[in-house]
This record gives structure tokens, C-alpha cells and sequence, in this order.
């Protein structure tokens, strides 16, 4: 853990100035939306003194892949400042889109300043990634603005299937995961493989780096669904069974789902109009987890993990760097298991 939390530091430490530097460019407006959302100011612009970001776990995969291939972190920063900002331009617009009104403890920045605002500053950040990128003497920049195009195509294609989703009755455990791959790990592996392709890394290491991104997404989503479900509303800052209120199809949903006749307590929880009282999420949740949902999820996140593993052991890669990827992705299991 104390490796963990060096290597999560030293990556803020590095992405932090530039990233404000860059925020900095924006209109006033998108500046305030996107500064609050960020967690360094409060709805008034007034500094915060307790940061209320996230961990920045994908600028420090971009990092790291850059220095997996032997390039200095100045190569791969503007890389990490990209993933960072097309992160957070999904998360202004995923919290619109499910209607959530906080993150992070604190109200959501639709909440704060309303829908058009929300949109408009996640839409600057999305376009700032790319000023980013394309700025960067590395020679890998053009070939790094097209990966993150692609990650932002695939990003919007998981979120399109996940509204899909609610309409639905017969989502496949086969769907969601691909899902899943779309709306999460796409954005880790080019994140992992971000810092590589800028410096102009051999093929065969970025394919290794993206592989293990990948996988790695695909455990962290199927960590975080758990978590969305039986989580410590202290540690992910949202309600206690926030996704079964929401009735969102998530990963351990639809392997419950899956697992021979129909549970009716689940079945009506999905046909449901009303939200659920606090009793009904319960029995929902034990109904999940009587079903192995839960246990389910972490096998499988496990399973991930050991394929991102792999990946990394097949690359002629440096071996500090690797090691701190490693430590990185066996977090998320840490997160709750």
C-alpha cells in the first residue's frame, strides 16, 4: 500500500500544475464548472483545503507506461493530463445522464449550476485533451491524439449501451461485459498505453500496455459495481445501494439474473415504477448475493487481474515501472474485498 500511495502521489505531484495550467484556458465559466468538479474550489471559486478529486489512477497508468518503456514522465505527461481530462469530461456528463446529485460527498456540478453548464464544461474538457495532446513535441503525438479518439468513440459507445440498458429486460451477462470493456476499460488502456505511444514504443509493448489496461478496467468495473451495491457510502460517496435504487443493470445484476428461473424479489425490483424503501433494497441485495453475484464479481475481477498480469510478464518492459503497474491494479480488489 505505501508503494501504492508513492506512486499516486509522485503522479500528482507531476500531473497536478500542468493540468491546473491547462484548466486555466478555458472560459470563466467552464473554468468554475470544471475547477468545482475537480475538487479544488467550492461553488464560489474559493480554494477548497481538502482535496475532493479522485485518486487519479489513469494519469498514473499514463506515466507509468511511458516509463514501462523506458521515456522520461515529461514525455508522457501531457498523455496523463489527456486521460485525466476525458475522464472527468464522461463523469460531468454520466452524472446528467443518472440523474445523480453528488459525487464525492459534495453536490454535483449539474446540481450546482445546472444541465447546459455541465455539458458545455464537459465538452471543453474533451476538446483541451486534444489541444494537449496535439501541443506535445513527443513524437508519438499524432498517434496518441488518435488513440484518445478512439477511447472517447468506445467511452460513448459504453455509456449509449448503459442507458439502452434500462429499457430492457434481456440484457446478457455477454453484453454487459462488453459493455463494461466500452464504458470503463477502454479509457484504462489507452491510459496504460497513452505514455508509450507518445514516446514511440515498439508495437508489441504498447499492445502489452493496452491489453493490460484493459483487463484492469474490466476488474475495476466489476470492483465498483460490487461496490455500488453493498459499499460504505464514507468511502464511495454515494448513497448505500445507489445502483439497486437507480435499477441499473450492472455486472453482478446480470449474472444473478442469469442463474436459472427468475428470483420474483429481483424480477420486481427491475418491473418496478417506485423507488424501493430502504427494506426492498435490502432484500434485493441479499437476493444478489444468495444468488453468488457478489462472489461471483470478485472471482472474476480476480480473473481479470491475472490476464492484465499477464500481459505485462510477456512485454520486455522496465521492471520498476511494471511493479508499480501491478500494485496500481491490485488496489481495486483491495478497494472492498
Amino acid at each position: 500500500m505505501t508503494e501504492l500511495l508513492s506512486t499516486l502521489d509522485r503522479s500528482r505531484t507531476h500531473v497536478g500544475p500542468a493540468l491546473r495550467a491547462a484548466v486555466e484556458r478555458l472560459d470563466p465559466t467552464s473554468r468554475l464548472v470544471a475547477s468545482y468538479h475537480l475538487g479544488w474550489c467550492d461553488a464560489d471559486g474559493r480554494a477548497t483545503t481538502e482535496a475532493a478529486g479522485g485518486k487519479a489512477v489513469r494519469p498514473a497508468l499514463a506515466l507509468l507506461g511511458g516509463e514501462a518503456v523506458g521515456a522520461a514522465a515529461e514525455v508522457a505527461l501531457p498523455g496523463a493530463v489527456a486521460v485525466e481530462l476525458i475522464h472527468n469530461f464522461s463523469l460531468l456528463h454520466d452524472d446528467l445522464l443518472d440523474g445523480d446529485l453528488e459525487r464525492r460527498h459534495r453536490p454535483t456540478a449539474w446540481a450546482v449550476w445546472g444541465s447546459a453548464s455541465a455539458i458545455l464544461a464537459g465538452d471543453a474538457m474533451l476538446a483541451l485533451a486534444h489541444e494537449v495532446l496535439l501541443e506535445s513535441a513527443a513524437p508519438g503525438a499524432p498517434r496518441a491524439a488518435w488513440e484518445l479518439a478512439t477511447v472517447t468513440r468506445e467511452l460513448t459507445r459504453g455509456q449509449v449501451q448503459d442507458l439502452a440498458f434500462e429499457t430492457r429486460a434481456d440484457v446478457t451477462l455477454d453484453e454487459c461485459l462488453d459493455m463494461a470493456a466500452a464504458k470503463t476499460g477502454s479509457l484504462l488502456a489507452g491510459s496504460a498505453a497513452i505514455g508509450a505511444v507518445l514516446a514511440g514504443a515498439e508495437p508489441a509493448k504498447v499492445e502489452a500496455l493496452r491489453t493490460f489496461g484493459a483487463q484492469f478496467g474490466l476488474a475495476f468495473q466489476l470492483v465498483d459495481d460490487v461496490l455500488g451495491i453493498w459499499g460504505d457510502p464514507a468511502a464511495t460517496g454515494k448513497p448505500v445501494y445507489s445502483d439497486l435504487r437507480a435499477r441499473k443493470k450492472t455486472l453482478p445484476v446480470t449474472y444473478a439474473l442469469a442463474q436459472g428461473k427468475p428470483d420474483p424479489v429481483l424480477l420486481d425490483w427491475l418491473t418496478g415504477a417506485d423507488e424501493p424503501d430502504p427494506a426492498a433494497l435490502h432484500r434485493i441485495a441479499d437476493a444478489l448475493r444468495t444468488r453468488g453475484a457478489r462472489d461471483w464479481a470478485f472471482a472474476e475481477a480476480k480473473r481479470r487481474l491475472a490476464d492484465a498480469e499477464d500481459a505485462l510478464a510477456a512485454a520486455d518492459l522496465n521492471h520498476r515501472a511494471r511493479g508499480e503497474l501491478l500494485a496500481l491494479a491490485r488496489f481495486v480488489l483491495e478497494r472492498s474485498s
